[in-house]
C-alpha cells in the first residue's frame, strides 16, 4: 500500500490517477482521444482503490469532455466517502458570469457526484486569474463550499512567478497544483513556485511528474547514469522519487493508462525513501542533458486540441522529439510524420495562434510549425 500524507484535516494518498490520458479503444493517436476504454480503464481504478490511491481527478474537457463521466462512472461502486473526487472551472471557457454555474452544474450531471472534494480553477495565469477576478469566480467557489457542493478550494497555475505571487496574495487557498519534475525545476521555475506556495502554507499538488511521459523516455545517456545508479529502478521512477522528495507535495498526479504505469508508480511510493543528495544531481544532470537536445516542451496534454484546421500538433511534436532523444531513427520519425493526412499535418497550419494561447507550456506552436517541424521535415 502507497503511502498517506495529511492535507489539513484528511488524508491523502501520496499517488493520485490523473484522468487526462485514460485507456482508449483506438491504438491511433488521436488528440484529446474521447474513445476511453471502460473496462480497461476501470481496471485502473480498482486498481488504485485496491492499493490506497484515494485521489482521482478530472477535468471538464479531458477526452473531449468524456473523462469527468468516466470517473463518475468508474467510481459510483465505491462509497462516496472512501476516495477524493477532483475537478476545475476552466475559465477560458466561460463566455458570460453565469457560464460558471452552467459548467458547475454540468460536472456535477457528468460525474453524478453531489460534491467535490477538492475543486479548482484551471490554468490561471495572470490574464486567467484577471477574468476570475472580474467574474467573481473564488466568491462562486466558497458560495459552493458554504452549500456543501465543494470540500477544498485552489487553482491549477501556467502561469509567470509574478502572477503566482498575485494569485497567492488575493485569496485564502487550500491547496495548489503546479506542474513540476526534476526539468522543470529550472526550466519553468518550478522550484521558485514551491518555495512560494511552501512560504504562504499552501500545500502542493504536482501535475506532470514525469512530464507526460518524456522523462519516462530520456535520452540514451541519461538513461544510462540512471541505470548505472540502480540498475533494477525503471526510469520513470526517478521523476516520480524527485517529486516525492519535497516535504511540502502531499500528493502526485500520474495520468497512469497502464497497469504496468500504476505498479511502477505504487511500488516507487511505497515505503518511500527520499532521494540522496548525489541522486538529486544525477536528476540534474539528466535535465541537462535533455536540454541539450533542443526537444518541444510538449507533454502531449493536448489543450492545443481544438485547432480549427485539426491540425495534429501534439502527435507532430512526438515525432520531432522521439527522434532528438534518440528513441527512433530520422527514417522512422519521418515516416510517423508522413503518416499524418496533409490536411493535418505543419503546413495545415494558419497561424490563427488559438493553440498557442491554451498551451500551459507557453510553446510557441505556430512559430515551431512553419519554423523547425518544416524545416526538419522538409
Amino acid at each position: 500500500m502507497i503511502d498517506k500524507k495529511t492535507y489539513k484535516e484528511t488524508e491523502l494518498s501520496r499517488l493520485g490517477l490523473g484522468t487526462m490520458r485514460l485507456p482508449v479503444k483506438t491504438k491511433i493517436k488521436r488528440e484529446a482521444n474521447p474513445m476511453i476504454d471502460y473496462e480497461e480503464g476501470q481496471k485502473l481504478v480498482d486498481y488504485a482503490i485496491e492499493h490506497g490511491i484515494n485521489y482521482f481527478d478530472t477535468a471538464y474537457m479531458y477526452h473531449a469532455g468524456k473523462s469527468e463521466k468516466f470517473i463518475g462512472t468508474a467510481l459510483k461502486k465505491y462509497p462516496r466517502d472512501s476516495y477524493f473526487l477532483v475537478d476545475k472551472l476552466p475559465i477560458w471557457m466561460c463566455l458570460k458570469k453565469s457560464d460558471m454555474e452552467k459548467i458547475f452544474n454540468n460536472q456535477l450531471e457528468r460525474t453524478g457526484a453531489d460534491y467535490f472534494d477538492n475543486y479548482l480553477l484551471h490554468a490561471l495565469d495572470g490574464g486567467g486569474f484577471d477574468k476570475c477576478e472580474k467574474y467573481g469566480a473564488y466568491d462562486f467557489l466558497k458560495k459552493k463550499q458554504a452549500e456543501g457542493k465543494i470540500r477544498h478550494i485552489g487553482f491549477s497555475f501556467h502561469g509567470t512567478i509574478d502572477d503566482l505571487k498575485r494569485i497567492v496574495a488575493a485569496h485564502e487557498w487550500d491547496f495548489a497544483q503546479i506542474q513540476l519534475n526534476y526539468l522543470d525545476w529550472q526550466n519553468q521555475r518550478a522550484k521558485e513556485q514551491y518555495e512560494i506556495l511552501t512560504e504562504a502554507g499552501i500545500p502542493v499538488i504536482v501535475m506532470e511528474p514525469v512530464r507526460g511521459g518524456k522523462l519516462a523516455e530520456v535520452p540514451k545517456e541519461a538513461e544510462a547514469m540512471f541505470k548505472a545508479a540502480k540498475p533494477n529502478a525503471s526510469i520513470a521512477s526517478w521523476a516520480i522519487r524527485f517529486v516525492a522528495s519535497l516535504p511540502n507535495v502531499v500528493t502526485i498526479l500520474s495520468g497512469m493508462n497502464s497497469l504496468e504505469q500504476m505498479e511502477d508508480n505504487i511500488s516507487t511510493l511505497t515505503d518511500f525513501k527520499p532521494l540522496s543528495d548525489s541522486e538529486m544531481r544525477l536528476c540534474f544532470n539528466a535535465a541537462a542533458i535533455i536540454n541539450k537536445k533542443n526537444v518541444i516542451p510538449c507533454t502531449g496534454c493536448d489543450y492545443c486540441a481544438d485547432c480549427p484546421r485539426q491540425v495534429r500538433i501534439s502527435t507532430i511534436f512526438a515525432a520531432y522529439n522521439d527522434y532528438k532523444n534518440g528513441n527512433i531513427s530520422i527514417d522512422e520519425s519521418a515516416a510517423r510524420y508522413l503518416a499524418i493526412p496533409k490536411e493535418n499535418n505543419a503546413s495545415a497550419c494558419v497561424k490563427c495562434g488559438k493553440c498557442a494561447t491554451h498551451c500551459p507550456q507557453g510553446i510557441k506552436i505556430p512559430d515551431l510549425l512553419h519554423g523547425e517541424i518544416a524545416d526538419f521535415f522538409g
